[in-house]
């Protein structure tokens, strides 16, 4: 790794390097809670809504009990409209409420509500557990990636998992645009996860990108 790699590297991780799993207060391990918070916190980032908004409306989910698969399943469908109005997701929250309720049936059924049911199933393969995943309601490849780069921190059989957003941010960045060589510049999976939300956050802004190249130099 070149000086200059290093440093927007320490400066990216230091200011930006916060999974978004992180920010909903999902500890991911791997544990069926969790890994279930994680595809939750994936289908709400999907909508086209703000990612503070997103991790707002999965906290308000997760505080009101719904952090399970049975959680969610107990619940009104107007129980999850309601919590995702307190997180402000407003635009798409009948909808949301209608496919959290499905996927969490989906969920229960076929894997007995556990993904490290669909990630055997998948043999541990990133694409075959992209399809899978995309079997839930209102998660299309843009969700599975999400899901796939926060999930590597603790599934090292998909690491690395970087996606083209994330490519693209380290590209802003004069980082290497191919994974592997990206994916050596983290010490770790865990550290992995953090590098990829640090650089869809870049990937999104310009003036982040200047913020983070002044800072290193």
């Amino acid at each position: 790794m070149g000086k200059t790699d290093k440093a927007i590297l320490d400066v990216l991780l230091d200011r930006y390097g916060r999974t978004f799993a992180g920010e909903a207060g999902i500890k991911l391990s791997d544990q069926p809670k969790p890994l279930y918070q994680l595809l939750v916190l994936a289908t709400l980032l999907s909508a086209r809504i703000s990612a503070d908004v997103a991790v707002s409306a999965a906290k308000e989910l997760f505080k009101a009990g719904y952090g399970t698969p049975k959680g969610m399943l107990e619940a009104s469908w107007q129980d999850r409209v309601d919590a995702l109005g307190r997180g402000h997701y407003r635009r798409y929250d009948e909808r949301t409420a209608t496919m959290l309720g499905n996927g969490a049936e989906l969920l229960t059924d076929r894997w007995k509500g556990d993904l490290r049911r669909l990630r055997d199933e998948a043999k541990g393969e990133d694409r075959r557990i992209a399809s899978l995943l995309m079997e839930f309601p209102g998660i299309g490849p843009t969700g599975a990636d999400i899901f796939l780069r926060e999930v590597q921190a603790v599934w090292p059989q998909v690491a690395p998992h970087l996606d083209q957003r994330v490519l693209d941010g380290a590209g802003k960045l004069g980082l290497p645009r191919q994974a592997r060589p990206l994916a050596a510049l983290a010490h770790s999976n865990d550290e992995l996860a953090r590098l990829s939300a640090a650089l869809v956050r870049v990937s999104r802004s310009k003036k982040t990108v200047d913020e983070v190249k002044s800072a290193a130099h």
